[in-house]
């Protein structure tokens, strides 16, 4: 494999590692790690947004948490109905009532991420008088209930031009 061959391989795999999110040097540890070797081995507990639109509108879509401080869900207060549960997870909800959107984000105490595990999907539900409600549950990493529906980031559009640019380079050869 010539020089060139292998910075373009070692590049596109950076990008896709990125992409995929196991290695993220800005964070202070490796979510990745605990969630597969052993869950809570470490005390590590989520750490989720905290707000309400209807009090904050940089709470809505897109989110700005500029001005808030992510929560630590350990810390999070025990709920009276709720006894012995803690949160495990980060949930954010977006409701349309009478038309006017609402957001709300925070720490999820029952259910599980995602729909069937999946983190992509959220649960959708509708009612008369134009309500309509989608509740997105996730563990993933902290701060999880910050994003929208999950979309293509600047890291998987590098890392798919990178991937045809690599593939086009062989096939012309």
């Amino acid at each position: 494999m010539k020089t060139m061959e292998k910075c373009v391989l070692a590049v596109v795999l950076l990008c896709c590692v990125l992409q995929m999110g196991e290695f993220e040097p800005w964070n202070s540890h490796c979510d990745c790690v605990t969630k597969r070797f052993g869950g809570d081995s470490a005390g590590h507990a989520i750490k989720c947004w905290d707000c309400r639109s209807d009090n904050d509108p940089k709470c809505g879509d897109p989110f700005d948490n500029s001005t808030l401080a992510i929560t630590d869900c350990q810390q999070a207060p025990e709920l009276e109905h709720l006894k012995g549960v803690r949160p495990t997870m980060c949930r954010k909800i977006r409701q349309k009532v009478h038309g006017e959107w609402r957001y709300f984000r925070s720490c999820a105490y029952m259910g599980e991420p995602g729909i069937e595990g999946d983190e992509r999907f959220c649960l959708m539900r509708t009612g008369s008088y134009n309500i309509f409600m989608e509740y997105c549950t996730c563990n993933s990493k902290d701060g999880c209930n910050s994003a929208g529906i999950h979309r293509l980031g600047v890291m998987g559009a590098l890392c798919g031009t990178l991937v045809t640019a690599f593939v086009a380079h062989f096939l012309r050869h």
